[in-house]
Protein backbone atom coordinates (compact mmCIF):
# COMPACT_ATOMS: atom_id res chain seq x y z
CA UNK A 1 0.00 0.00 0.00
CA UNK A 2 0.73 3.61 -0.60
CA UNK A 3 1.60 6.62 1.17
CA UNK A 4 0.76 9.93 1.11
CA UNK A 5 2.62 12.85 2.28
CA UNK A 6 1.04 16.41 2.82
CA UNK A 7 2.91 19.34 3.93
CA UNK A 8 0.97 23.00 3.70
CA UNK A 9 2.58 25.61 2.61
CA UNK A 10 1.29 28.12 5.26
CA UNK A 11 3.53 26.53 7.71
CA UNK A 12 7.00 26.39 4.60
CA UNK A 13 10.49 25.22 5.16
CA UNK A 14 11.57 28.76 4.21
CA UNK A 15 10.12 31.73 3.01
CA UNK A 16 12.16 34.27 0.81
CA UNK A 17 10.75 37.74 0.91
CA UNK A 18 11.75 40.65 -1.22
CA UNK A 19 10.30 43.55 -2.94
CA UNK A 20 6.63 43.19 -4.06
CA UNK A 21 6.54 39.35 -3.37
CA UNK A 22 7.33 36.52 -1.10
CA UNK A 23 8.12 33.10 -1.93
CA UNK A 24 7.13 30.21 0.68
CA UNK A 25 8.73 26.53 -0.10
CA UNK A 26 8.43 23.31 1.34
CA UNK A 27 9.82 19.83 0.70
CA UNK A 28 7.41 16.81 0.35
CA UNK A 29 9.52 13.59 -0.34
CA UNK A 30 11.87 14.46 -2.97
CA UNK A 31 9.83 17.74 -4.26
CA UNK A 32 10.44 21.10 -3.80
CA UNK A 33 7.09 22.92 -3.67
CA UNK A 34 6.91 26.64 -3.89
CA UNK A 35 4.30 29.25 -3.77
CA UNK A 36 5.22 32.78 -4.80
CA UNK A 37 3.33 35.67 -4.10
CA UNK A 38 3.77 39.33 -6.30
CA UNK A 39 2.07 42.29 -5.68
CA UNK A 40 0.68 44.75 -8.25
CA UNK A 41 3.86 46.52 -9.05
CA UNK A 42 6.53 43.84 -9.01
CA UNK A 43 8.82 43.08 -12.12
CA UNK A 44 11.47 40.49 -11.85
CA UNK A 45 14.26 42.85 -13.32
CA UNK A 46 13.64 45.38 -10.48
CA UNK A 47 12.97 43.28 -7.14
CA UNK A 48 14.74 39.85 -7.95
CA UNK A 49 17.09 40.83 -10.26
CA UNK A 50 19.64 42.91 -7.57
CA UNK A 51 19.56 39.42 -4.93
CA UNK A 52 20.02 36.90 -8.19
CA UNK A 53 22.82 39.34 -9.67
CA UNK A 54 22.26 38.10 -13.15
CA UNK A 55 21.07 39.53 -16.17
CA UNK A 56 18.01 37.60 -16.32
CA UNK A 57 16.14 35.14 -14.07
CA UNK A 58 18.07 31.73 -15.04
CA UNK A 59 15.90 29.44 -12.77
CA UNK A 60 13.61 27.32 -14.55
CA UNK A 61 10.05 27.33 -13.59
CA UNK A 62 7.18 24.62 -14.21
CA UNK A 63 3.81 25.48 -12.62
CA UNK A 64 0.74 26.72 -11.86
CA UNK A 65 -1.08 29.96 -11.94
CA UNK A 66 -3.68 30.29 -9.69
CA UNK A 67 -4.55 33.74 -9.61
CA UNK A 68 -3.49 37.57 -11.24
CA UNK A 69 -1.58 37.97 -14.03
CA UNK A 70 1.82 37.92 -15.96
CA UNK A 71 3.99 38.70 -18.66
CA UNK A 72 6.78 37.03 -19.03
CA UNK A 73 9.41 38.08 -21.49
CA UNK A 74 11.87 36.35 -22.87
CA UNK A 75 15.50 36.80 -23.75
CA UNK A 76 14.67 37.00 -27.26
CA UNK A 77 12.19 39.45 -26.77
CA UNK A 78 9.24 37.15 -26.79
CA UNK A 79 6.26 37.95 -24.77
CA UNK A 80 3.57 35.48 -23.11
CA UNK A 81 0.97 36.01 -20.46
CA UNK A 82 0.05 33.50 -17.91
CA UNK A 83 -2.91 33.99 -15.96
CA UNK A 84 -5.25 32.28 -13.92
CA UNK A 85 -5.56 28.39 -14.69
CA UNK A 86 -2.42 28.42 -16.91
CA UNK A 87 0.49 25.70 -16.32
CA UNK A 88 3.49 26.76 -17.61
CA UNK A 89 7.00 25.73 -18.33
CA UNK A 90 9.79 29.15 -18.14
CA UNK A 91 13.00 28.17 -19.25
CA UNK A 92 16.10 30.16 -17.90
CA UNK A 93 16.73 33.37 -19.22
CA UNK A 94 13.01 35.65 -18.61
CA UNK A 95 12.15 38.62 -17.10
CA UNK A 96 8.41 38.60 -15.59
CA UNK A 97 6.22 41.33 -14.34
CA UNK A 98 2.51 41.76 -13.09
CA UNK A 99 -0.09 42.88 -15.14
CA UNK A 100 -3.07 44.67 -13.64
CA UNK A 101 -4.46 45.19 -9.71
CA UNK A 102 -4.37 41.83 -8.60
CA UNK A 103 -1.55 39.73 -6.99
CA UNK A 104 0.12 37.15 -9.45
CA UNK A 105 -0.12 33.94 -7.74
CA UNK A 106 1.72 30.70 -8.35
CA UNK A 107 2.99 27.11 -7.56
CA UNK A 108 5.87 26.35 -8.88
CA UNK A 109 7.09 22.22 -8.77
CA UNK A 110 10.84 22.86 -10.77
CA UNK A 111 13.48 21.41 -8.58
CA UNK A 112 15.35 24.97 -9.52
CA UNK A 113 13.13 27.19 -7.16
CA UNK A 114 15.99 25.95 -4.47
CA UNK A 115 18.03 28.93 -5.92
CA UNK A 116 15.14 31.56 -6.51
CA UNK A 117 15.68 35.00 -4.92
CA UNK A 118 18.70 33.75 -3.39
CA UNK A 119 22.07 35.51 -2.95
CA UNK A 120 24.53 34.23 -5.39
Amino acid sequence: MGTVQVRSLDQADETRSFPNGVVEMVTIGDTMLGRARFKPGWRWSNDVKPIAKTEWCMVLHEGYCVSGSAIVQAEDGSETRIGPGDGYVIESGHDAWVVGDEPWVTVDFSQAMVDYAKSS
